[in-house]
């Protein structure tokens, strides 16, 4: 953190006020406090070690978005932007996060990198260097609705099938109703994703219509203007569908992060936060359950045709899974 402090004042050693003192300077010392480490607190951590561990994380997370991925197939693909506050900056950071599932079933993370208000030209430039690094593309991509990503991976992977988060689009219709209709709104769209099939799931978005319409037109045309793609994931298996229905493995891994930076305080610069986020979906990764039933994520890759969450048509030629065990 020393080190932090110290760079951070360096970078406004050239501004100065009427009188030739310096704008930017140290105010004086907190109390000492232990550091924090995965194991908890740790009084044995000098500020150079912090340092020096700070940069081996730094060059980690350097070497993760810059690794080959011709070796891996993504089938499913989680996106979110994740914001937090960079303790000697005024703008919050904003984590670009790309988690998918391989062909065989498991949960990685893809991509993680500093973008701009989760803007297209930040999303189109971590898909393209995906793509550049030989990552082909996703069957089903799940996210937020107002992120720039759509437009970036139409740009990218236009063939990659799209599927709205319905955590974040319930929060969108909450946002746009008076408190006192939320409960019977809730209990409206879980009647929607939660039905038995596609076609059990227009009877009830179109009630929700009737319903809210007159009211709340706004609250409902968030809805209807994304029916579609907020009922692609009936397209899958039925297995899938609890994994395919919202970004929950991003919401969750990031619940402990956020804990962990708030705990420290939050990173010191935007490559220390980038680092930090790193590690820790690092050590959360490897008590990532697999999705259900794993052996049908292949079957996707291929073609296979899901009606109604069953198997129908399997495909006619040979696997292609690129991925090594």
């Amino acid at each position: 953190m020393k080190a932090e402090v110290a760079a951070y004042i360096a970078q406004f050693a050239d501004q100065l006020d009427e009188n030739g003192h310096r704008l930017v300077v140290r105010n004086g010392y907190h109390a000492e406090r232990d550091v924090l480490t995965a194991a908890g607190a740790d009084n044995g951590l000098s500020a150079a070690s912090i340092t020096r561990l700070t940069s081996q994380w730094q060059d980690e997370a350097e070497a993760f978005a810059a690794r080959d991925l011709s070796g891996t197939d993504y089938v499913y693909l989680w996106v979110d932007g994740i914001h937090t506050k960079v303790r000697l900056e005024q703008e919050k950071l904003c984590l670009l996060v790309m988690i998918g599932v391989r062909a065989d079933g498991r949960k990685e993370l893809v991509a993680l990198a500093d973008g701009y208000r989760e803007s297209t030209e930040s999303w189109a430039d971590l898909l393209r260097g995906c793509r550049r690094r030989s990552m082909i593309a996703p069957v089903l991509a799940v996210g937020d609705g107002a992120l720039g990503f759509w437009k970036a991976l139409r740009d990218v992977f236009p063939e990659t099938r799209e599927q709205r988060c319905w955590f974040h689009k319930s929060a969108n219709v909450l946002a746009a109703l008076p408190k006192s209709a939320h409960p019977g709104a809730i209990a409206a769209m879980k009647d929607i994703y939660m039905a038995e099939d596609i076609d059990r799931a227009r009877p009830p978005a179109k009630a929700f219509e009737i319903d809210y319409g007159a009211k709340y037109p706004k609250a409902v045309a968030k809805i209807t203007g994304d029916l579609d793609v907020l009922l692609e994931f009936f397209e899958y298996p039925a297995e899938h569908w609890i994994h395919l229905r919202t970004t929950d493995p991003i919401e969750s891994t990031f619940a402990s992060v956020r804990l962990r930076m708030k705990v420290t305080k939050g990173p010191g610069s935007r490559a220390a936060g980038i680092a930090m986020a790193y590690k820790l979906i690092e050590a959360a990764q490897s008590r990532w359950r697999a999705v259900n039933a794993p052996h049908l994520v292949a079957l996707v890759r291929n073609g296979a045709v899901f009606h109604k969450g069953e198997l129908v048509e399997r495909p006619t030629c040979p696997s292609t899974e690129k991925e090594a065990a």
